[in-house]
């Protein structure tokens, strides 16, 4: 397992320390578009952030930049290897203090055509690998008496949409275990919390207009813009947005919000 990191060190004295700064946050796909954005974010807060997806170069990239100390490379939908990654980034920068279960994507087909491999990709990424992950930092956290886990979600976690009935399934299972757990560890000093995107500027949703393109014979504009009527403010969220609230669930002042899906939606859903 390869760990690429600035020269960071060890985290320093944590007594007292109650804000992301020098806290080790681990972003699950940080690589690219949301998950990068939250890198950022958190490494502008003081975090030492490790990014971890499954591809080396967009993630050494943001080492090399400054928005993350280091990064690990690994499959989050293999648990050995997911344990592996995490041991590497513990040993480089200490427990992971917040976890950001952002790495996930979407298939789209109709659900009679929606096979057994899509259903079983579509669990295995957006949902088991939530529970892989965070099944092994929460209980340290739980013991070290703080902690935040946040997944990334999706509107698709809090309604349905038709043709991603995998994904929505999935989305809304990652809804019930960030509620479950929040309930769980609630007396623990540890939150759990869901932040639950719209239709998003990213490379994901590059992926989807093309899809809706190759299917429907629109144009990239007409598929764009048909995304963009599904929020009542007229436009694609921004992936800093999105950080942003996940840093404010991270910090002090949310210290009272668990179990929580939030919405960054322009007010698609309520």
């Amino acid at each position: 397992m390869k760990d690429f990191s600035r020269n960071v060190g060890m985290q320093g004295e944590r007594e007292g320390v109650m804000e992301p700064a020098g806290r080790h946050a681990m972003v699950t796909g940080g690589g690219r578009g949301i998950g990068a954005a939250v890198a950022r974010a958190l490494t502008a807060a003081g975090s030492a952030v490790t990014v971890l997806g499954r591809t080396e170069a967009p993630l050494a990239a943001l080492v090399a930049a400054g928005d993350a100390a280091g990064c690990v490379v690994g499959d989050v939908t293999d648990p050995t290897a997911l344990a592996v990654a995490v041991a590497a980034a513990e040993a480089a920068r200490g427990p992971v203090d917040i976890l950001i279960n952002n790495a996930g994507t979407a298939e789209s087909a109709p659900f009679a055509r929606t096979d057994r491999a899509l259903w079983d990709r579509m669990l295995a990424l957006n949902l088991t690998a939530v529970y892989e992950a965070t099944r092994l930092v929460l209980p340290g956290m739980a013991a070290r008496g703080w902690g935040r886990v946040v997944t990334i979600a999706s509107t698709a976690g809090l309604t349905g949409y038709p043709y991603v009935s995998a994904y929505v399934a999935a989305k809304h299972g990652a809804v019930g275990l960030t509620r479950a757990l929040a309930r769980e560890v609630a007396a623990r000093g540890v939150t759990v919390n869901a932040v639950c995107p719209g239709y998003t500027d990213t490379e994901m949703l590059a992926a989807s207009v093309a899809t809706i393109v190759a299917r429907t014979g629109r144009s990239v504009e007409a598929a764009r813009a048909a995304l963009t009527a599904a929020n009542p403010q007229g436009r694609l969220v921004r992936p800093e947005e999105v950080a942003a609230t996940v840093a404010f669930l991270c910090g002090d002042g949310a210290g009272a919000i668990t179990g929580q899906a939030i919405a960054v939606a322009g007010g698609e859903v309520e």
